[in-house]
């Protein structure tokens, strides 16, 4: 029986002549996990444990319709029958569970990467490509209707998989919407000038695969809007497009994204975005469409917005995947009153988005099983055939996930903590502007090992002596990191201590979240890794009043944030709030707080070897932590046997200590 309280959400749908049992969608996205073109365990896996956790449909990710659409090393085979039999075995596996299957077909047109496909991109118009600094191939007649057949073909590839239906890719000025948009359809033919004439080509691959497949084969359509691009098409011409195919009876259900090319950080919106990113466009396309269902995706976390966007007659499904990503129970969660169970996505795209744009199967941050589901399980976890009583040292990320499987998998576990509070480092990550998402993780880790009856110890630090007392029979030291007080910056090799550092002045990152820095008005920072705890911390100094200038020796600023997506914004923020950027720089030497009557840094340039001194009343170090690791060296002088994880054996950013945290719990 339902106990939830989201009465709107887990209503039936009907799409087609299939019924969907709730209105969760794990909407389409590039898992990357293809093994040789055809999806394998992983990729099975994957998918199997969301239809497990309940979601009402499941949008496949992208099959590329022809040997121009390639666009990532996991693509799967296209125009190749050699992937039925493959997909025949997810499809199934998935439907056990009454989850309603979609493949999603896609072309990128200019935007696609030659270096996978070794093929020219091709577009209605041969206009530039936003992937990289490509040219593209304007098509021919003969050559827009062989990519309709590859659409068509593809469809019945899937039908015969055993697929309900197909999705057919038309957001973020993908092929189909370069064919809408005038900017980048200059065609004087059949296939351009008036909007009949654009749309010819989505017409004809929807009316084609509706009569092909038939009209019980669901036929989606995604799109996406930004408000920030003035070149892409506006919510009216939207309207006026999507109103046309539904009226056609083209489709059975528009699905509707934010961002495009242009407009990239909006498509995977990290948490420097606010929330429900799809919702004006979704509430545009519910006001037009009268047979379709409409779809709203874009940043929505939790079944709480989920439901709200049913409730209000927004749209009538809601596609959650990095929420089902994070936690694969989700709808099951939801559907049970079980919310406080539901681990809550970060928005942080580091482990998802940002393997994906390095061409790796995606993962999760705080769910490392994502994509090792046919190793681990999702998050299920099996008895151990022998309890045993665990002592965890240490409440970091690696501490708090190993406690958590460890007590999952019904052994006694302890975990002490030396300070008053869980998280460790990660705590004092989400004291930085718009990272309250982690905080709310850790108030959920609490949530569970108090549910799962760990001891938790807070302010209880162990020394060798109190590891050897407790009697354990297995010990894990999860004790973490600290910052390098030396100022050693990896770009000055020689240097091992920053020149001037006894003047005093010097704080590092946990100093000043732990608000224990005497700071001054004018701040220096040092950012060597290029990520939030540099970025973040600036962002935070600069929001407070301070005036930052941030000093780092790559060429821009966020550098390793740009695989999330989040730099743009990042560096936006910064400079609005009034701080200044030095980039391919180094700190040559620390004169001291200056606190109004000069001194600071001399900081010199990677390019030229020009030096500029800067005014500073304090400097700040987001430079490479260094192992706390005392424990286990006072450890290795007993009988006694440990096993550490996470930063405490090299530092690295928390997903690595998520990662063996799990890895770790699943074999005591």
């Amino acid at each position: 029986m339902t106990t939830s309280a989201r009465k709107h959400l887990f209503k039936p749908i009907k799409l087609a002549s299939k019924t969907l049992k709730n209105r969760i969608v794990f909407g389409a996205h590039t898992a990357n996990m293809s093994d040789q073109g055809l999806p394998g365990p992983r990729h099975r896996g994957y998918y199997a444990e969301r239809a497990r956790g309940g979601a009402a449909m499941i949008v496949v990710e992208p099959m590329p319709v022809h040997r121009t659409a390639v666009l990532t090393r996991g693509n799967f085979l296209h125009d190749d029958n050699s992937v039925i039999p493959h997909f025949s075995q997810l499809v199934e596996t998935c439907k056990q569970h009454g989850t309603i299957m979609i493949q999603q077909l896609y072309h990128v047109g200019a935007h696609g990467d030659a270096d996978l496909s070794f093929e020219p991109n091709w577009s209605p118009s041969g206009r530039s490509s936003y992937h990289d600094s490509d040219g593209s191939h304007a098509m021919s007649q003969a050559q827009i209707e062989e990519v309709i057949a590859g659409f068509i073909s593809s469809a019945k590839r899937c039908q015969q998989a055993g697929f309900d239906g197909v999705d057919i890719f038309a957001p973020y000025h993908s092929l189909v919407e370069q064919f809408w948009t005038p900017w980048s359809n200059r065609r004087k033919d059949q296939w351009g000038g008036s909007l009949t004439n654009r749309m010819r080509f989505s017409s004809r691959i929807l009316a084609g695969i509706k009569a092909a497949c038939g009209q019980d084969f669901i036929l989606g359509l995604s799109i996406s809007y930004s408000a920030n691009t003035s070149v892409t098409l506006s919510l009216e011409e939207l309207q006026t497009i999507i109103a046309s195919h539904d009226s056609a009876g083209h489709i059975d259900y528009v699905s509707c994204g934010s961002g495009n090319y242009i407009d990239y950080d909006a498509v995977m919106p990290t948490f420097v975005h606010g929330e429900k990113m799809g919702s004006a466009l979704a509430s545009a396309m519910k006001a037009v469409v009268t047979n379709a269902a409409v779809t709203a995706e874009s940043h929505y976390r939790t079944p709480e917005n989920a439901d709200y966007a049913v409730a209000s007659g927004e749209a009538d499904l809601v596609s959650i995947v990095r929420g089902q990503i994070a936690d694969p129970h989700l709808a099951n969660k939801a559907l049970q009153g079980r919310e406080e169970d539901i681990r809550g996505c970060i928005s942080c795209n580091q482990m998802c988005w940002g393997r994906r744009s390095r061409d790796y199967w995606i993962s999760c941050l705080i769910n490392p099983s994502a994509g090792r589901e046919f190793e681990w399980g999702g998050d299920r976890f099996s008895k151990a055939s022998q309890p045993k009583k665990v002592l965890v040292v240490g409440g970091g990320p690696a501490g708090l996930e190993c406690a958590r499987v460890a007590a999952e998998r019904g052994h006694t576990v302890t975990l002490c903590e030396a300070s008053p509070e869980l998280g460790g480092q990660f705590r004092l990550a989400g004291l930085a502007p718009r990272r309250g998402q982690i905080l709310e993780l850790l108030s959920w880790y609490q949530i569970q090992l108090q549910k799962l009856g760990v001891d938790l110890r807070y302010n209880s630090p162990m020394d060798a002596d109190d590891v050897q007392a407790f009697t354990a029979d297995e010990v894990v030291l999860a004790t973490g990191s600290m910052p390098d007080g030396s100022g050693y910056q990896r770009w000055l090799a020689h240097e091992d201590e920053l020149p001037g550092l006894a003047n005093g002045g010097v704080w590092s990152v946990e100093d000043v979240l732990r608000r224990e820095a005497k700071l001054g008005q004018k701040i220096i920072l040092i950012d060597e890794g290029g990520n939030w705890r540099g970025a973040g911390t600036a962002w935070y100094l600069a929001e407070k009043g301070h005036q930052v200038t941030l000093v780092t020796p790559d060429a821009f600023v966020g550098k390793e944030l740009a695989r999330t997506t989040a730099d743009f914004q990042v560096r936006k923020k910064l400079l609005t709030l009034g701080a200044k950027f030095m980039v391919e720089s180094v700190i040559t030497h620390w004169h001291g707080p200056g606190n109004g009557k000069g001194k600071g840094a001399t900081v010199r340039s990677l390019i030229d070897g020009s030096e500029t001194r800067v005014e500073a009343s304090a400097l700040v170090l987001a430079t490479t932590n260094i192992a706390f690791n005392e424990l286990e060296l006072e450890l290795a002088d007993t009988n006694l046997v440990v096993q550490t994880i996470g930063d405490c054996v090299a530092p690295r950013q928390a997903a690595y200590a998520f990662h063996e945290g799990r890895k770790l719990g699943l074999s005591l």
